[in-house]
């Protein structure tokens, strides 16, 4: 039982969650119960592209100013497409880090909120551990399974060996994945976010037409790195200077396959680890925005059927930060019985593995 929680007197067998999801530039809500299979009842994302356009990349503030705008109207719209009230559910998460902590508190104030009027159990989830448990809500996934979660923020290979319980086998060592997607993307020219707009880029190009180096490729270990790789891509775009469709796909596509190919290379090596240290372990399992990339769910598919894994991963609507991730997370943890108190804080900075080397405490 991890700190700030308690323990309910009764296990909850079957509820009804609100989820609500503020960590960043998406204001999400949505409603989850818990069942065989668990259904989800309402699930609402509204993006702030709009608003962040104009400075090319998410301003804390801005995003903060949006979630307050968009945040009444989400549960509300939720709970009527679900068809409950406040009576009818049986608590309410919230993300409460990592993440932007001007997004964190409207949201976490809101579901603390909502609870407290209601007298309804709430949840600070863990917006990481949200993403790593999205694969127990779609096909009920047994422990332990090793994780690649990839995002705009993170890059890590972790193994799930329970609600609350994780262990890092590597992190990036600078950037992460989705930041190398964006920030080519605009290097490009292309619209954001970059992962999918560079995926619609590559679609018709030539991946070996511009060769690009892959990060820390056979290397021992587990970790990540993506700065080398941005600077690389940079100098090629400057030196080819894209100004045809065609030069535009063809970079596009030897960006995707450069990073996909580090991930999986990466992937690879803690496949190897897990399937030495955890012999019952079955899955393998992408979450994350990256995650839902073609290219790289194919690649991830045939290397989990090589090792012998089965490979899951979120359709894409759930791979992208959402409320039914949080609900679901939600519902992992009050089956357990854990419920927080209404004081419990945001953390802007929240790791999975407290423990893994260089890992920065919460805060």
């Amino acid at each position: 039982m991890g700190p700030g929680l308690r323990r309910d007197d009764a296990y909850i067998c079957s509820m009804n969650i609100l989820g609500i999801e503020t960590s960043c530039d998406e204001t999400a809500v949505a409603v989850v119960a818990d069942g065989s299979p668990p259904t989800i009842r309402a699930n609402l994302v509204q993006s702030q592209l709009a608003e962040h356009a104009p400075y090319g990349g998410v301003v804390p503030e801005v995003a903060a100013r949006a979630h307050l705008d968009h945040l009444d109207r989400l549960i509300r719209a939720a709970l009527v497409e679900a068809g409950l009230g406040l009576d009818d559910l049986d608590g309410v998460a919230a993300a409460a880090g990592p993440g932007l902590i001007g997004g964190l508190i409207v949201g976490t104030m809101a579901a603390k909120g909502i609870a407290w009027a209601a007298k309804k159990s709430f949840v600070a989830v863990n917006h990481l551990e949200a993403h790593a448990l999205t694969a127990r809500l779609i096909d009920n996934v047994a422990f332990p399974y090793l994780l690649l979660l990839v995002s705009g923020g993170h890059s890590q290979l972790l193994v799930c060996a329970g609600v609350g319980s994780y262990r890092q086998y590597g992190s990036t060592l600078d950037d992460a994945a989705g930041e190398a997607f964006d920030k080519s993307a605009k290097l490009l020219g292309l619209p954001q976010p970059g992962g999918p707009a560079i995926e619609a880029a590559a679609r018709h190009g030539n991946p070996r037409r511009f060769p690009l180096p892959r990060p820390l490729a056979g290397r021992e270990g587990c970790d990540f790195s993506f700065s080398g790789l941005k600077t690389a891509i940079r100098e090629r775009i400057l030196a080819t200077d894209p100004a045809d469709s065609e030069t535009v796909a063809d970079l596009a596509a030897a960006i995707e396959l450069a990073i996909c190919d580090a991930l999986v290379d990466r992937t690879a090596a803690a496949v190897r680890r897990f399937r030495a240290e955890y012999p019952h372990g079955a899955s393998l399992i992408a979450a994350g925005g990256v995650a839902a990339n073609a290219r790289l769910r194919t690649r991830l598919a045939a290397l989990a059927n090589d090792s012998g894994l089965a490979f899951i991963a979120p359709p894409p609507a759930l791979c992208t930060d959402n409320g039914a991730m949080i609900a679901w997370a939600g519902i992992e943890r009050l089956r357990l019985g854990f419920a927080d108190p209404l004081d419990a804080p945001v953390r802007p900075r929240w790791p999975l593995d407290p423990d893994a080397p260089g890992t920065m405490k919460p805060r």
